[in-house]
Formats: C-alpha cells, structure tokens, sequence
C-alpha cells in the first residue's frame, strides 16, 4: 500500500531555526536526536546546504530524520556541486567543479563549516551522493527542479533505479553536450532556453543570464509568461513570442509533482492543479520555509500548504 502522509519541504539552504520552527509547527517533535511524527514523514526537496550560515546544524537536523525512515529526501544542486566540487577527474586530478572565485563563493559557507574536518567532510559528501535524483512513489513525484521523462529515463539507464552517483558518470556530468551533463542540468536545475537577440538579466546573485527557466508544464507564448522564477525579475524578461519548441510537458492527468529550487516569492500557491513549487526563498530577507502536508490527492489544495518566515541565523 502507497503511504499517503507526506510533509514535502522545500529548499533549507542553511536556515536551521527556521526549519526547527516549521517542523514544530507541523506536529514533529524530537525524540532520540530526531524529529518525528505519530503518523506522517517529510520528504525534503534538497539544497540543505550553501547560502546561510548554519550548515552543520541543517545537516544535524535532515540527516538523523533521513537515515532512520522518518524522512525522505532527493538531491538538490547544490549537493551535486559540492559533489563535483569535492571529487577530482581520475586522468586529470582536476576537481570535476572548477574551484572558480564565483563556484567558491557560492560554497563558501559549506566549506567553512566542514573544511577544517576532512575525514567528516569526505564522510558527508559520501552521504550526499546516496541521494536519489528524484523520487516516483506511484502517486505522487518529487524532484529539485524538472520533472523531465528523457532525462530520467536516461539516467536510470546508466544507474538503475537506485541511482546512485558512481565516478564514471559523476565524470560524464562534468563533460558539457555529454546526455548525462544534460540530463542532469534539466532535473537539478531545470529547463532552460535562451533569450531572443543575446537579451541578458541579472539573476538574485547579481550574475548575468542569458537563459531562463521555464514552466516547463506549460505552453506559455512569450518569454516573459513562460518565465519560472522570482516576481522581481519578470520585468526583465522580454515579451517576445518564443522561438522554437521548449519539447517538455507534463500532462494534467499525472500524479502531483513537487520542486523547489526557483526562489520564488509572494504567497506559496500551487503552480498547476498537479504541480507546486515549495522553494520561497528562505535564504532571502523575507523568505519563507514551505511545506505542503500531502494525504494522497491528485489535485493539489493551496490550504494544506504550511509556510513559516525566515528566522534570522
């Protein structure tokens, strides 16, 4: 029988008091050192990690839930950069993540919690690469960023169903135009296309993108509709009809699919009848740590969501 009692957690990126108080809030409470529930389990959507302070506690929190059954959890992209970043090309010795100024200030508070522990260091980023790229519980899907067929079909190819980052294809990720390189930029990431004219934005990192995520459900006309990210940014986003097809969708009739990863903002609503992003960008001033209590439905309700506000570290 599928278990239909799951609280879905969006991206924690360091925020432990915050997820302490929505744990509270959702009836968890800790015994033993982990955090549990009567009759329900989280199932947490990744990004524990970069961004905010309190790394080692978010880690002392989701790991002891996830390694004794009262939790789940699928991988976030920022596990899988400091996968890459940690692990060295075997014929060149070369991080598979380049240690670049920006990859490191984007994993700085990361290292500065673990980098002083080698051997606990090394230990964690084995436990990252446990984490499943997405999870398919029969009715319901849970994945960071897309849920992509192609992608997921090509991975499950490599590593089974269990898949679980092996050298060889942690190797072919790092390669760009590799399948395994794309595959896994589309579900960790999401989907992107590229803006029309070399059009540009600066993203909530101050980086220039010359692409945006996509609804990647929906058959949204211009660039600006199709857009899946932070309101303050839309209006940076061209109007312009798209070019070319964006060749993902994901039908009405499938099973409810939960992402994070797109810092959006504003009040948490599902994004589709069966779709709905939890990521509200806790790591911001003004963010938010969502959930969304899940008892079995196929079409999601906006009332069974649960957010609390950011708690300052």
């Amino acid at each position: 029988m599928v278990e239909k009692q799951y609280d879905i957690i969006g991206d924690i990126h360091g925020c432990n008091l915050t997820l302490g108080s929505l744990l509270m809030r959702l009836e968890y409470r800790r015994v033993d050192g982990v955090y549990r529930h009567d009759s329900r389990r989280v199932i947490f959507l990744g990004d524990f990690i970069d961004r905010e302070p309190n790394q080692r506690e978010v880690i002392d929190i989701v790991r002891p839930m996830i390694d004794s059954g009262t939790a789940l959890s699928v991988m976030g992209n920022h596990e899988f950069n400091a996968i890459s970043w940690f692990t060295e090309h075997p014929d060149t010795g070369k991080p598979l993540r380049p240690h670049s100024e920006k990859n490191r200030g984007q994993h700085s508070a990361f290292l500065d919690a673990y980098g002083d522990s080698p051997a606990e260091y090394r230990e964690l980023i084995d436990w990252f690469r446990t984490l499943p790229l997405w999870l398919d519980l029969g009715d319901v899907r849970v994945v960071h960023a897309c849920w992509d067929r192609a992608s997921i079909a090509l991975v499950r190819g490599v590593l089974g169903d269990t898949a679980t980052l092996d050298d060889g294809f942690l190797v072919r990720t790092s390669e760009k135009g590799s399948p395994e390189y794309g595959a896994v930029e589309t579900i960790l990431k999401g989907k992107e296309i590229a803006l029309p004219d070399g059009q540009s934005f600066h993203d909530s990192d101050g980086n220039p993108r010359r692409h945006i995520r996509v609804k990647w459900w929906s058959d949204a006309p211009t660039y600006r509709e199709a857009f899946l990210g932070p309101e303050s940014a839309v209006s940076h986003i061209p109007d312009d009809p798209i070019q070319g097809d964006r060749l993902l969708e994901y039908g009405r009739d499938e099973p409810p699919v939960f992402i994070g990863h797109y810092w959006l903002e504003g009040d948490p609503a599902p994004l589709a009848p069966n779709i709905a992003c939890l990521d509200y960008s806790v790591a911001k001033r003004g963010g938010k740590l969502v959930a969304y209590r899940w008892d079995g439905e196929s079409r999601l309700d906006a009332g069974k969501i649960v957010s609390v506000d950011r708690l300052e570290p």
